[in-house]
């Protein structure tokens, strides 16, 4: 938790630093600024591990601000808040793909549990969307004739096919597939067929 920074953006001078004194209690560092736009220019020159923003602001309202952190890559959960919320407002926020809605006054505790959750949430899925770029990469590493397997096998072709295609034996078909295997560090099918759209050697 420790130097894990955390974004408050909200156009009232004392609602930022509530909650930034809040955060800082709770051993987060907290940054303050009083509009998404500050907010997304500070973004570009360093990283925040997660935000929490006001729905109601002049300029980029909460909402879209949310909307713009959910393309983003590495992800950047959003936590919306707001002292005027009602159901449209919050299933506006979450469809944006903000990570939870709070109302005013905030709730200390279920603001924490919201972060910890977001930061877990993207932890994992960061670690996903990085093992899968590791995965392109790798492929590169094949061999032709493993590719040409790694296609066949993609398409759900049985060793028996494959080895009779390319006039080889099964024991080497199932040889170049733990190779494959191996090379590309993943450990079943599923995967294999997953990165094989990726790449567009398959269409899904």
């Amino acid at each position: 938790m420790a130097n894990t920074k955390i974004a408050i953006v909200d156009d009232q001078i004392e609602v930022r630093k509530a909650l930034g004194e809040l955060l800082d209690a709770y051993g987060y560092t907290s940054t303050l600024f009083e509009s998404g736009d500050a907010f997304l220019e500070a973004a570009a020159k360093e990283e925040f591990a997660c935000v929490i923003s006001d729905v109601r602001m002049p300029g980029m309202d909460g909402v879209q601000l949310a909307r713009e952190l959910a393309g983003r890559q590495p992800a950047v959960p959003a936590i919306l808040i707001s002292g005027q919320a009602d159901v449209p407002m919050a299933i506006a926020a979450l469809k944006a793909g903000a990570e939870d809605f709070i109302e005013k006054p905030v709730d200390d505790i279920k603001l924490v549990a919201a972060i910890n959750r977001g930061l877990s949430r993207v932890a994992s899925l960061n670690a996903s969307s990085r093992h899968a770029m590791e995965s392109e990469t790798r492929f590169d590493s094949l061999t032709a004739r493993e590719k040409e397997v790694f296609d066949l096998v993609s398409e759900g072709q049985t060793s028996q096919v494959i080895a009779k295609k390319l006039g080889i034996s099964s024991r080497t078909v199932e040889s170049y597939r733990a190779q494959i295997m191996d090379k590309l560090q993943i450990d079943n099918i599923a995967a294999l067929v997953r990165l094989a759209i990726r790449l567009g050697r398959i269409t899904p």
